[in-house]
């Protein structure tokens, strides 16, 4: 292959693999910003970490599991959980949504 060329392929391939790399980079930061969102709804009522403020009935939730998180968005969703604005705010989300919400928000085993 001659000298001239080389260049110019080199090139080439540097700015494809780039563009693939930053195409990909910016498909997850958006996903992960996505998932970032949903999560960051809860801390208006439940502080931003989790904490709550038990006595003022919002209660703590950093110390659930993401199942456990899940199975009480569902129940809320559902109407077998009773509560003020949980129930409200969970039929709001898909079950997509709210298994999103819970794998971001609960302590992972």
């Amino acid at each position: 292959m001659q000298m001239k060329y080389l260049k110019p392929i080199l090139v080439t391939s540097a700015l494809i693999g780039l563009s693939h790399w930053s195409g990909l980079s910016f498909a997850q930061t958006a996903d992960q910003l996505y998932k970032r969102g949903l999560a960051a709804t809860c801390a208006n009522c439940h502080g931003t970490d989790g904490k709550g403020v038990v006595d003022g009935g919002m209660p703590l939730i950093n110390n659930l599991t993401s199942e456990q998180m899940l199975a009480k968005l569902k129940a809320y969703k559902s109407g077998a959980l009773e509560g003020t604005i949980m129930p409200q705010l969970a039929k709001g989300y898909s079950d997509e949504q709210l298994t999103t919400i819970a794998n971001q928000l609960g302590k992972k085993q």
